[in-house]
């Protein structure tokens, strides 16, 4: 039988992964570059605002390299600078996956905009903020293209998936999840949130498809692809396998895989109609290092896998110390766990 996810994780190199003294660094998705090197896509954004929701009004995508998948990772550029409220994506880009089909790299992306002025060092700001509601509101997924690792990156002057009125994503789409396939269609899993009066209600999963991956996009179904009455769950990550399509994703209560924020592995034929696997646990927040000790981490989402040669090697993610929780974070960085053969 088949060791889970969960069995195969190794220890984690104390010293790898991508972090920048200055910054919250979020969100790493990882390709193997044409220079042979290993590039992380990644979010961050100044410490002189709060972790949470800084993110939403000043994160910017940049791009780090390491010779191996484990880092350290570099940084080397800033991706997607702001580049003015008048764009979707104008003020806040976050969120990035990086994939790759055929010779063009394909950078899918959270981004938002807001016509407000900048957070000022100094000035407080929090969820009640106006510049948070509005930029919360305006999240969307969009896509950017290019031939190279290093760009130059085509970014649209519109999202790929946006809202539907009445609909469970009527308040936002983010978090996209793509399954880029060979003949360049698309299976895209992505979170949502609906209008609830005047604000949003809790996060839900959908699935959205394109024949090819430059669009255009479609929901593919009316309703979350998880009950929301029995899944809550986040930062979702699927993959293709010869029986249809694998998942992991962050389990916000802890009530599905035993452990609030661990993630869970599920598994479907076509995408749409999902079932948890016999071993619902695919990673904890319990980390393991490669000097023997061992850390609860405030945080562990963002899940990313990294495939060589059709398999699953490198589990990365966004992490924080402290207690737990954005606010008792004093630091964050992208780690990554290396995975055994099965």
């Amino acid at each position: 039988m088949a060791r889970s996810l969960y069995d195969r994780l190794l220890p984690a190199p104390k010293d790898g992964g991508f972090r920048m003294e200055g910054y919250w660094v979020w969100c790493g998705s990882v390709v193997k570059g044409e220079d042979g090197q290993f590039h992380m896509f990644a979010s961050r954004w100044p410490k002189h605002l709060p972790m949470h929701p800084g993110w939403l009004v000043a994160s910017e995508v940049v791009r780090a390299s390491s010779p191996s998948p484990e880092g350290p990772y570099e940084f080397q550029e800033v991706v997607f600078p702001a580049r003015g409220a008048e764009y979707w994506d104008g003020r806040s880009t976050h969120n990035p996956h990086i994939t790759k089909h055929g010779d063009t790299y394909i950078l899918y992306y959270m981004g938002s905009t807001h016509p407000l002025t900048d957070v000022a060092p100094g000035e407080s700001f929090g969820l009640d903020d106006p510049r948070c509601i509005v930029a919360r509101a305006n999240k969307r997924i969009g896509i950017a293209t290019s031939k190279s690792v290093f760009g130059p990156w085509v970014r649209r002057e519109e999202p790929i998936l946006g809202t539907r009125p009445g609909k469970f994503d009527s308040f936002l789409t983010s978090n996209p999840a793509p399954c880029v396939n060979e003949d360049g269609s698309v299976h895209l899993i992505y979170k949502a949130r609906q209008y609830e009066g005047n604000t949003h209600g809790k996060m839900m999963i959908g699935a959205a498809g394109a024949d090819h991956y430059a669009g255009p996009y479609r929901v593919l179904s009316e309703d979350p692809v998880f009950p929301p009455a029995q899944f809550h769950l986040e930062d979702p990550f699927i993959w293709k396998t010869e029986q249809g399509y694998e998942l992991i994703a962050k389990d916000m209560e802890g009530n599905i895989c035993g452990e609030k924020h661990a993630g869970i592995h599920a598994f479907s034929k076509d995408g749409l109609e999902w079932q948890l696997s016999s071993l619902p646990k695919a990673y904890s927040r319990e980390v393991v290092w490669d000097d023997g000790s061992t850390t609860r981490m405030g945080n562990f989402e963002r899940p990313f896998l990294l495939f060589q040669d059709g398999k699953p090697t490198h589990l990365f993610a966004a992490t924080a110390d402290g207690s737990g929780g954005f606010k008792n974070a004093q630091n964050t960085w992208n780690m990554v766990i290396p995975i055994d053969a099965e």
